[in-house]
């Protein structure tokens, strides 16, 4: 079957699919999937799942009685190793289990893998990653057994999911080769918070701790099993499980195979479209023109939230239909940590200024960022209505004037003013 093939059953391939639909485009789909599992959401991995909130078939997009009725061909558990394209953008597409997928345009939504940290017993059982539903599943599976677990890297899915094994009961110790937490998603005040809490609620967080090696009681391939990390002073912290969240690497192999454009990510325009013009590469693959209203000229980067997915996957359509709309809007992010909801509106990149709005006896606490007297972004903890005042704002093309803001007592729905 030809048509359209889309690379990946993302959240953005998902999406694309559903765009793709409403626009009218009524060619064949083909959704092709490395993973033998339905398209599932990822969010709730490293949270519900996790703690046994919610079930595997909460997890799924759509039933397959949706995939029926909207001519869409999902294929699981094949993993794209090449492409062979003509000159028009039509071609095929070789798995690695011998198939081949004909198709006349090409999208790409691979997303991106969890980076690996190569150091001596990698390999022991119980050193485990947290990406995707097989990682979660190994990852419930270890835990009742467990009584001791380190978590490496101190960004969104680590913290998630050290507060996770800490609800279940599990001593949890934090590992952060870093100077803070969070440290490419958000500024130094809500850094600091959030190492305040994370403490206070008892995990253990150890900030520049750079491990050099995992230890076992027998070698790795061997049945060995983890016992604990060993620091650069020697420390080894006892542990069961640990769960490295170092970040990721985004999936750009097949495009370097195709011969497209790759820098950090897959190179695409505001239409979601590669350098070749043809294909649209879309999601965590993506490296995209900053789509901030006003971003400085030629800013790029590379967008891991399910907003952009979405966002970015209704641009793509678009292209696929033969029409042009820019990819622009306010990207927002979210991360649940226990009982501390965050919430980010905007990008904070360049920012020279912050407001602090901080309500301890409520639990609620903002950080707005400033760049030339504009604010450009927030992060709000516990804080919907600060989140939702500064995303609006964004979006309008306002501004909250930082003198205003100052006072935490006051609410920022109505402080908004034109540039």
């Amino acid at each position: 079957m030809t048509g359209l093939l889309i690379v990946g059953a993302s959240q953005a391939g998902v999406q694309l699919v559903a765009s793709l639909r409403a626009l009218g485009f009524d060619e064949p789909i083909t959704l092709l999937g490395e993973e033998n599992h339905r398209p599932y959401q990822r969010p709730a991995l490293s949270k519900e799942f996790l703690q046994d909130k919610v079930g595997k078939e909460s997890l799924i997009f759509r039933s397959q009685e949706y995939w029926d009725e909207h001519r869409v061909d999902l294929v699981k558990g094949q993993r794209i190793e090449r492409v062979e394209r003509r000159a028009d953008g039509s071609g095929t597409a070789h798995a690695a289990s011998g198939r081949a997928f004909a198709f006349d345009r090409l999208a790409l939504a691979v997303g991106a893998r969890a980076r690996r940290l190569e150091v001596d017993g990698a390999g022991l059982a119980g050193v485990l990653y947290l990406r995707n539903a097989d990682d979660a599943l190994a990852l419930k599976a270890a835990m009742p057994e467990a009584s001791d677990v380190v978590v490496i890297g101190g960004g969104f899915i680590g913290l998630e999911a050290a507060r996770s094994a800490h609800a279940l009961g599990k001593r949890v110790t934090v590992l952060e080769a870093g100077p803070r937490l969070v440290g490419r998603a958000v500024g130094k005040e809500t850094s600091a918070y959030f190492l305040r809490a994370h403490r206070a609620a008892g995990l253990d967080i150890r900030l520049g701790a750079h491990v050099t090696r995992f230890v076992g009681d027998g070698a790795a391939g061997d049945g060995g099993r983890l016992t604990g990390v060993e620091l650069a002073d020697g420390e080894v912290v006892p542990a069961q499980i640990a769960l490295v969240g170092i970040g990721v690497v985004p999936n750009t192999e097949l495009a370097e195979q195709m011969g497209l454009a790759v820098d950090n990510g897959i190179v695409v325009d505001r239409y979601a479209r590669a350098s070749d013009g043809a294909t649209v590469a879309v999601g965590d693959c993506a490296n995209l023109p900053n789509p901030v209203p006003g971003a400085p000229a030629g800013e790029r980067l590379r967008l891991e939230s399910v907003n952009n997915a979405v966002e970015q996957a209704k641009v793509a359509a678009y292209s696929l239909v033969g029409r042009r709309e820019e990819y622009a809007g306010i990207p927002w992010f979210w991360s649940n940590q226990g009982d501390l909801k965050l919430q980010i509106a905007g990008l904070s990149l360049g920012h020279d200024a912050t407001v602090v709005r901080r309500d301890d006896a409520r639990g609620k606490f903002s950080v707005l960022y400033y760049r030339a007297g504009r604010l450009i972004a927030a992060d709000c903890v516990n804080h919907p209505l600060d989140f939702m005042a500064v995303k609006n704002a964004l979006a309008q093309g306002t501004t909250i004037p930082a003198d205003l803001a100052a006072d935490a007592a006051v609410p920022l729905k109505g402080l908004a003013r034109p540039l």
